[in-house]
């Protein structure tokens, strides 16, 4: 099995609880982290902008991304939300097999 971390920016503290609680609920993620106040730095329509947000982690398995993809957007209130999965490469194997048994 292949196993993913999965970054998600929210607007706030809020919204990163509410998409966890909904990924965790349906058992896509084993589990998440709200890293908060960070200041994002980016191109928007153009220009460039600045914002506070909350950085949302989420430990999942490859095989369910499209799952999370797909709550991820239901909920979130950005027109294009960063949801970007990367691939765990190696792990601390009982950890591996924890998201495993929680995902499945």
């Amino acid at each position: 099995m292949q196993y993913a971390i999965v970054f998600i920016t929210t607007i706030n503290k809020k919204e990163a609880e509410k998409i966890s609680k909904a990924l965790l609920d349906k058992r896509i993620i084993a589990c998440s982290n709200i890293i908060g106040d960070i200041e994002s730095h980016f191109w928007w329509k153009g220009k460039k902008e600045k914002a506070k947000e909350c950085l949302l982690l989420v430990k999942t398995s490859m095989a369910a991304f499209k799952k999370v993809l797909k709550v991820v957007k239901s909920l979130h209130s950005y027109e294009v939300p960063e949801i970007i999965a990367v691939p765990i490469i190696a792990g601390y194997k009982p950890y591996l097999e924890w998201i495993k048994e929680s995902t499945s």
